[in-house]
């Protein structure tokens, strides 16, 4: 069992250190987001790319799978790197991990598309995502734990919080990038070749990185625990072998299951959900969410200053219980004004599929199975953002509104047809798909929504680097916050857009996917709320072996 010995002497660090510690730490952790973000940014168009099919929902799906693997293997990014991280040190950890994350993340756009090289192109994109979620695992725990270990106690949620509010700042920039490329490549070279760019100048946001990150010493507290001999030994072992580390740990993951599912609803869920289901115009979606995301990094530190006063526990159970309360709503909210016309349709003229068979199955394509007939209609209505009612019977058949639509056989053949005759038969019963460019009133609504969610995942996790580096000891924080935020944020965030999307396909129900954040926060939050002590932060104690 490692023993705790005396606390080390800390050299306090300068305030200008603390402002080069907090720019430095922060600017590479907005650049390794924006690298890892990029990729949900422009799912669109990397789904035409990399992962082609007749199938749109197959399509998406797929984008997600591939944006769902580079957080699996977050967690084994954590594992090796925060080893490394309380063996040789904070600074050179993540000088290993944003060099990582910048180089696969330009490679990315220097894949051929599948239609020049088959297979390999997914293929290819996906090893780069699993570079990229190893990095990710290691990155974010050591730029925490490093802003984290030069703050004064009673100033450490405000200072973390701007590592906090640099994950918000990452999806900014990609959005700003992505915006400024559109902006000077036409629509079509940027669907063409366009979209390349933001992933090339990861090499451009590499190289200011490191000038920075080079430019910073090692921890205080990780030189005093080297000088006095207390470096752990085994940092893997150790974390789960330190008294009460396993209980830690769990809660920790609890934390992480909160945190990450809202802030990728209220982020990756609403961007989705506008620009696909909803149809609204690309750029006013970009542009809206870019103006919530640099909003909402006031809010997350704000928050994190916040938590000095009050304790890290309040914010977290505050968020949680107002995400339970408020997570639909929100989203109705977002439908009504972002395409009123589809919504109101819907309401007016109920759809109604009958037939046999009827479920959809997203990955029949892609595995070469039978879609029964009822499937491929039902997969039509979902992709075009249609809810509907199944009823069971012996023949195949569309009513809308109680009226009978005639279903063409080319429609069960060919799946342009069938997207195009689809739609078309339910324009002539008010419903509305073309891009949807919503008045000033709704745009205002819309975005005091899109606020109204990012608050919410502020107050869930501003004071969560704080809050994970006070749970456990120096020695092994490095590896003990790491692999638990990262099971958590890998598995149960990381993969949300595709069971959400999966819910979706599976229900017709273009809300039903929120039900996945809902039950994970919802479990997520007793585990908090008893396990979790609230009060005054305070410094990490020792429990008796």
């Amino acid at each position: 069992m490692m023993a705790e010995n005396a606390a080390p002497e800390i050299l306090e660090p300068s305030a200008k250190e603390i402002r080069l510690v907090i720019a430095a730490s922060s600017a590479g952790t907005i650049f390794e987001w924006y690298d890892f973000f990029i990729y949900g940014t422009l799912f669109a168009l990397i789904g035409a790319a990399f992962f082609p099919s007749d199938n749109e929902t197959l399509q998406i799906l797929l984008v997600w799978a591939g944006f769902a693997i580079g957080f699996g293997f977050r967690p084994l990014g954590a594992i090796l790197f925060g080893y490394l991280g309380d063996k040789l040190g904070r600074k050179y950890t993540f000088l290993v991990t944003v060099t990582l994350m910048g180089v696969a993340t330009a490679g990315v756009g220097l894949v051929p598309n599948a239609a020049t090289i088959g297979l390999w192109a997914p293929a290819i994109v996906i090893l780069l995502r699993i570079l990229q979620g190893l990095a990710l695992g290691g990155e974010y725990g050591g730029a925490a734990i490093y802003v984290a270990e030069h703050a004064p106690p009673d100033k450490r949620g405000f200072y973390t919080g701007f590592i906090q509010a640099s994950v918000v700042g990452g999806f900014a920039l990609s959005i700003i990038v992505v915006l400024l490329c559109r902006a000077l490549i036409p629509a079509d070279e940027f669907a063409a070749w366009g979209w390349r760019v933001p992933f090339l100048l990861s090499v451009v946001l590499l190289g200011i990185s490191l000038w920075m990150r080079l430019k910073l010493n090692e921890s205080p507290v990780f030189q005093a625990m080297k000088a006095a001999g207390q470096t752990a030994g085994n940092p893997l072992v150790e974390s789960f072998t330190y008294p009460g580390n396993k209980r830690r740990i769990f809660i920790a993951f609890a934390v992480a299951g909160i945190l990450t599912t809202i802030w990728y609803s209220a982020f990756f869920s609403t961007l989705s959900f506008l620009q696909r289901d909803m149809r609204m115009d690309g750029a006013v979606v970009e542009i809206l969410l870019l103006i919530v995301g640099l909003t909402s990094m006031v809010f997350f530190v704000a928050v994190g200053r916040w938590s000095d006063k009050v304790g890290r526990k309040t914010p977290i159970i505050i968020g949680a219980f107002l995400t339970l309360l408020l997570l639909f709503p929100i989203f109705w909210g977002l439908g009504k004004l972002a395409n009123p016309e589809l919504t109101e349709a819907a309401e007016r003229n109920p759809v109604v599929v009958t037939g046999q068979a009827c479920a959809t199955d997203p990955f029949a394509d892609l595995f070469e199975r039978e879609q029964s007939d009822c499937g491929k209609l039902l997969e039509t209505l979902t992709a075009s953002g249609v809810q509907y009612t199944v009823v069971e019977a012996d023949e195949l058949g569309l009513t809308v509104g109680g009226e009978t639509v005639q279903i063409e056989r080319d429609w069960l053949e060919n799946g342009t047809q069938r997207h195009d005759g689809v739609q078309t038969a339910l324009e002539n019963y008010g419903f509305d798909f073309a891009v949807q460019r919503p008045p000033l009133p709704n745009i205002v609504g819309i975005l005091a929504l899109l606020l109204a969610a990012a608050m919410l995942s502020a107050l869930t996790y501003g004071s969560v680097a704080a809050l994970l580096t006070e749970m456990f000891p120096p020695s092994i924080r490095y590896s003990s916050m790491s692999i638990p935020y990262h099971f958590g944020a890998g598995y149960l965030g990381g993969f949300l857009p595709l069971i959400a999307g999966y819910i979706v396909a599976r229900t017709g129900d273009m809300f039903a996917g929120l039900w996945y954040t809902w039950t994970v926060v919802a479990i997520s939050m007793v585990v908090v709320w008893f396990g979790l002590k609230g009060g005054p932060p305070q410094e990490f104690q020792n429990e008796p072996s």
